[in-house]
């Protein structure tokens, strides 16, 4: 193992991650991240059995990242959960907005389905944070559907935004170039009048 580049497999999920950055997720052939790496085509199979297990393991770069900023903007724990996740949704779409190619590879399932190689552990602890935010920003009602559905009604409306967004769709029937107005009837659309007495 190369040890003074961080050794082979870490060597090749960075150069994967600068190639998705640069080309997208079309850029990403075992063969081509064999050759940014310096490595031999055949290289890649001492770690990664299969291009699919090198690409959930870019991809799960990408969910460390945003985790990492969700995290920075989860620090500030005195902040009310309407506000939390008003700044979690902007940076969702700031997210994919500034990592295209990261961005479409972290949720190409036809790529990664099946892999069961740690997606699910680093996408769920995400998901959890959006349910706990959303149970404590709108109150439980008898009858009404647990938090993890509302939020994950949520996550589909601002995974839309963001995507719409990227493509331009969006912008185009809203009328509307800016996301705020956006997030917010997204986010008063799912947590509903409960939510709004204890915004600041």
């Amino acid at each position: 193992m190369d040890q003074s580049n961080g050794g082979l497999r870490a060597r090749l999920v960075a150069t994967g991650v600068e190639l998705v950055a640069r080309r997208g997720v079309a850029g990403l052939s075992l063969r081509e991240i064999a050759r940014q790496a310096g490595v031999s085509h055949g290289a890649p199979r001492r770690h990664f059995p299969t291009h699919q297990a090198l690409l959930v393991a870019i991809a799960r770069e990408g969910y460390r990242e945003l985790g990492r900023q969700m995290d920075e903007l989860l620090a500030d724990g005195d902040q009310d959960p309407y506000d939390l996740l008003l700044a979690l949704s902007r940076r969702y779409l700031e997210f994919a907005h500034g990592n295209r190619g990261m961005f479409e590879l972290m949720f190409r399932h036809d790529l990664l389905r099946g892999s069961q190689m740690g997606l699910r552990e680093a996408s769920v602890p995400l998901f959890e944070v959006l349910v706990d935010l959303v149970a404590r920003a709108r109150p439980a009602r008898p009858g009404g559907p647990p938090a993890a559905v509302i939020a994950g009604a949520l996550w589909a409306n601002l995974h839309g935004l963001a995507q719409l967004r990227l493509w331009g769709s969006l912008q185009l029937v809203t009328r509307v170039d800016e996301a705020e107005p956006l997030l917010r009837a997204a986010l008063d659309a799912h947590l509903g009048p409960a939510a709004m007495p204890v915004r600041h």
